[in-house]
This record gives C-alpha cells, structure tokens and sequence, in this order.
C-alpha cells in the first residue's frame, strides 16, 4: 500500500490508493470473476471465439485463481488479447500486471502505456492509475499537476479512490493550493460510498484535528469502518491503542 508522511510529529499517515492486489486493488478491476471450474469453462469458449467480455473475465479468473488455478502469464495473454481490440478494463489490469511485474517483466512504461490508453477512453480507474504514476513519478516525469489532472478527472465520476487520492493532494498542497476543507469534503464523499482509505484518511483528520474540528469518536468510527474494510492502517492505528480516548464516548 502506497503512502505519504503527513505529520513527523504524530507518526501518521495519509493513504494513497493505487494500482495493486490485494493491498492496494483499488485501480485493478475485479468485477465478474467466475465463482466455479464451470462459470471458467464457459467464459472460456465465449473468449475463444472473440468475446471482448469474456476475454477479460478470463483474464481476471487467471489472475484471482476465480474458477481456476491462478496464473499470472496467462492473465497476460488474455488481457492482452482484450485489451489490443480496445477493452479498457483488460487494458488497465494489464497495465497493473506490469506495473507490478506479475507474469511478466515488471515495466512502468509499458505500465503508463496501458494506463493511458484506458483513460484517455475515460475509464476511471485507469484516470486514476494514470494520475498515481504522475505523483509517483513512475513510467513518467514526477508532476503534481499532471496527477491532480487526472484525479479530477476520476473523481468527477464519483470515482472513489480518485476522491481519496485527489483530498491527499488538497491536503498537502500538492499540484493544488492546501485546503483542508476540501480535502475532507473529498474523503467525505468517497468514504460514503465505502472506500477504506478515504475512511482511514477520515478518521486520521479527525483525530489530528489538523484544519478540522477535532473530534476522538468521529475518528475511531472512521477507523473501525476502514478497518472492517480491511485497512491495515487502520487496524494498526486500533490495536496501537492511538484512539483509546475515544473508546469511552462509543
């Protein structure tokens, strides 16, 4: 799971979703995997015979072991057939494969090229991935303003870990002037819809009190909520005892 420092003092940090599995599997598409051996054996005729769908569902139950005995190489080669007759999901898993060199070399330019093919269709998690590189500096010049671009661009879909990531630039004034408030209002906003980095993020604002109302319940709600969600942040910042004071006002 990706990271940025935001307080020295406190020892806390602000999460950063991106392009990864299991930790971080927000920009990696994982919907539709098959559930059995017979849910695989059918997508798999339907891919055979140049299903777009199928093909990266099949991708996707290599990559998961959903229905099959995982294998990344062949996750691949079947993102990769979708993905070159233009399935943006396809595409952007496989952007996530080489990013993390899954079944293959791992590559960040060939990472970055993927990602941007998906996005500039407007696929979200790939706007999102996109923007990740960007602020990483990965398979591209690091810039800020490249990533809030494409975070924007997510989180105007109601992308949620675009919002999450798009408030971590607010808050630290990354390609954006600082805001605080927005931040919130962004990690609000995705948390609602179930994001657990926005939740942690969430939690830790209220909590610090840094640019907000400090407020020990609202953080350790925040907390159990990522938690549950199965942030480790959060489940560390739990078992650290950091918002015992809150435990009382549950």
């Amino acid at each position: 799971m990706r990271s940025q420092v935001l307080s020295a003092l406190l020892g806390l940090i602000f999460t950063v979703r991106c392009f990864g599995a299991p930790a971080c599997n927000v920009g990696t598409v994982f919907d539709h995997a098959p559930k059995s051996s017979h849910d695989f054996s059918s997508l798999l005729q339907k891919a055979e015979h140049g299903d777009l769908t199928a093909q990266f569902q099949v991708g996707l139950a290599y990559e998961t072991g959903a229905g099959v005995e995982q294998e990344y190489s062949a996750a691949v080669r079947w993102y990769r057939k979708a993905g070159e007759s233009g399935n943006p999901a396809a595409q952007n898993n496989l952007a996530s494969l080489y990013a993390r060199g899954l079944g293959l070399p791992r590559s960040d330019n060939e990472a970055m090229k993927w990602y941007l093919r998906a996005a500039v269709e407007g696929f979200p998690a790939a706007q999102n991935n996109v923007g990740f590189m960007y602020a990483a500096g990965r398979g591209v010049p690091q810039s800020d303003a490249a990533a809030v671009s494409w975070y924007r661009k997510a989180a105007a879909k109601r992308y949620a870990p675009a919002e999450s990531n798009l408030g971590v630039m607010y808050l630290q004034g990354r390609g954006v002037a600082a805001d605080t408030m927005r931040a919130a209002k962004l990690f609000r906003a995705a948390a609602k819809i179930g994001d657990a980095a926005a939740e942690y993020n969430l939690g830790l604002l209220y909590y610090t009190g840094n640019g907000h109302r400090r407020d020990l319940g609202e953080a350790l709600k925040w907390f159990r909520a990522a938690a549950k969600r199965g942030s480790v942040e959060a489940q560390n910042q739990i078992s650290a005892g950091i918002p015992s004071e809150a435990s009382s006002l549950q």
